[in-house]
């Protein structure tokens, strides 16, 4: 369209993985089961339940735009200040946020590939000059991530367990990039799977670098929280950033059912050990499976596993969705022949198993 700028031209919009209704019109099912978009397959924690059934009592109001009860009590779990935390619409909109306040149209960004795609999208639609470092072994590859950097680069993304592939990048090799860094670019990193890998000897400890570094760290209560259907996710970084990031903040972008969730969730440690035990167990059984069959998988630290089917995933995912499976068929990544499964209930793992199974 003539009338749109002409990145727009280039972006190719992200595809979400399909919602469990479509798939039982599309195909018929009564029962259809989902493990495409690396959701919690638990319920949301009993605290956090009660607190959004409380809130919508009052969504006759708009939010708090500010999130004041939620950015205090992230403040004291994180032991930073309130100005130190800015709260999304999801972490993803601190991504666009991030380069709304800091990208001049034409300058760069360095950015993994494949990694996780709205770090190109956003780009892309900010007018970004996008340099892309292949992954090595299904990692980040930062010695190579750092020889591209130059006076004009403004942001490095960090994705921190990476999305599709389950793998992370280690203390030592953050530190040195961050000690590549200039002052003028801004790392960040994402880390939306963080809860799942943080007591990994080797996983690094980003918070370290707030004060006297240009960093962002995001982290999300859509994964370990269960609380996707809400979106919420928050930022931290010195004060000068985030005060940046709040001026090109749209007003009320936090509703108040997931203020009240999310902070109600924050401190329920009980939960978090539950998930992750119970993720830990289902991917045990999902590696035996997946050994047994003889197909080869990336070792994850985050709730998905990254597969090679070792044919056409396209057709992999058709037949599994025929099966009422909803995967995610990993072509947009340019993973030939993968497909990524979000660890599901352990009823639910057994049905992907058995459908995989006949499928192959």
């Amino acid at each position: 369209m003539k009338l749109a700028r002409k990145e727009i031209s280039k972006v190719k919009p992200y595809t979400p993985g399909k919602p469990i209704e479509e798939v039982k019109r599309e195909m018929g099912l009564k029962e259809v089961i989902k493990l495409a978009s690396n959701e919690n397959a638990l319920p949301p924690a009993p605290a956090a339940r009660r607190a959004a059934k409380k809130a919508l009592l009052t969504i006759n109001r708009y939010p708090d735009g500010g999130c004041f009860y939620l950015k205090k009590a992230l403040a004291g779990h994180l032991r930073v200040r309130p100005e130190n935390i800015i709260v999304g619409n999801g972490s993803d909109e601190i991504i666009i946020l991030a380069l709304r306040a800091f990208l001049k149209r034409g300058e760069e960004v360095i950015i993994a590939r494949p990694t996780f795609l709205i770090y190109e999208l956003a780009s892309q639609i900010a007018g970004a000059r996008i340099k892309f470092a292949p992954l090595k072994d299904f990692r980040y590859d930062i010695p190579r991530m750092a020889r591209l950097i130059s006076g004009k680069t403004r942001l490095i993304f960090i994705a921190n367990p990476d999305n599709p592939t389950g793998t992370y990048v280690t203390k030592k090799e953050i530190d040195f990039l961050v000690s590549r860094a200039p002052k003028n670019t801004i790392i960040y990193f994402d880390e939306a799977y963080f809860e799942f890998a943080k007591n990994i000897k080797n996983f690094p400890d980003t918070m370290k670098y707030i004060k006297n570094k240009n960093i962002i760290i995001t982290r999300s209560f859509s994964k370990i929280y269960s609380l996707a259907g809400l979106r919420v996710g928050y930022g931290i970084a010195k004060s000068e950033i985030i005060e940046c990031l709040n001026r090109v903040r749209e007003p009320f972008n936090v509703n108040s059912v997931a203020q009240a969730a999310a902070q109600a969730s924050l401190n329920d440690r009980r939960y978090i050990e539950k998930t992750i035990k119970f993720v830990e167990k289902a991917k045990s059984f999902l590696y035996k499976e997946l050994d047994s069959l003889g197909l080869k998988y990336i070792p994850s630290v985050t709730n998905f596993v990254l597969i090679n089917t070792g044919r056409d995933s396209k057709k992999v995912y058709r037949k599994l969705l025929k099966r009422g499976i909803i995967i995610r068929e990993m072509s947009p990544w340019k993973l030939t022949n993968f497909i990524r499964v979000t660890v599901g209930t352990m009823k639910e793992n057994r049905k992907f198993i058995k459908a995989l199974k006949e499928v192959l």
